[in-house]
């Protein structure tokens, strides 16, 4: 079964619990989570002027195809009640595919693996706990590499309750 990997995310209400709801929700519509990294919070990306995030990535083996999860993991932000008022504005949750085993798909709705994932530190902290020799088959380089050399200044710290 393909592995899919997918960066949740929240910056309102209970981020804890709406990150805890959208893990359940994936195990019943996506499939079985492998591998989980910690939490990790860190200030708002691109966006600044919002609450602080909470992150986690999921290693989750499926049987869905890319499309598919991509619907699944819509499907689950609308139910926790995600909605899109503004690009990268504040939300309750918030689940990107990452990558989809080694598969480069560019469609009008989706891009994998992410495009900004190796600019992005509150992605690549997590997701080296989870898959740190993993190739991004983009770029060539492992997931410890391109921690190595991201260019995101942002800090990320692991999430003390």
């Amino acid at each position: 079964m393909p592995n899919v990997y997918l960066l949740l995310g929240g910056n309102l209400g209970e981020r804890k619990t709406f990150l805890q709801l959208a893990r359940e929700a994936i195990t019943q519509q996506v499939g079985s989570v492998i591998s989980s990294s910690r939490l990790y919070e860190t200030a708002a990306w691109g966006k600044t002027d919002q609450p602080n995030f909470l992150n986690q990535v999921l290693q989750v083996q499926t049987t869905l195809s890319p499309e598919h999860v991509l619907q699944a993991i819509n499907f689950i932000e609308n139910e926790l009640g995600r909605t899109r008022l503004e690009h990268w504005g504040a939300r309750l949750i918030d689940i990107d595919i990452l990558f989809y085993d080694d598969l480069v798909l560019q469609t009008q709705r989706l891009t994998i693996p992410h495009p900004q994932l190796h600019l992005r530190k509150f992605t690549l902290l997590p997701l080296v706990e989870v898959a740190p020799d993993m190739v991004h088959p983009v770029l060539h380089k492992n997931i410890h590499q391109l921690l190595e050399h991201c260019p995101d200044a942002l800090e990320v710290w692991e999430f003390q309750e």
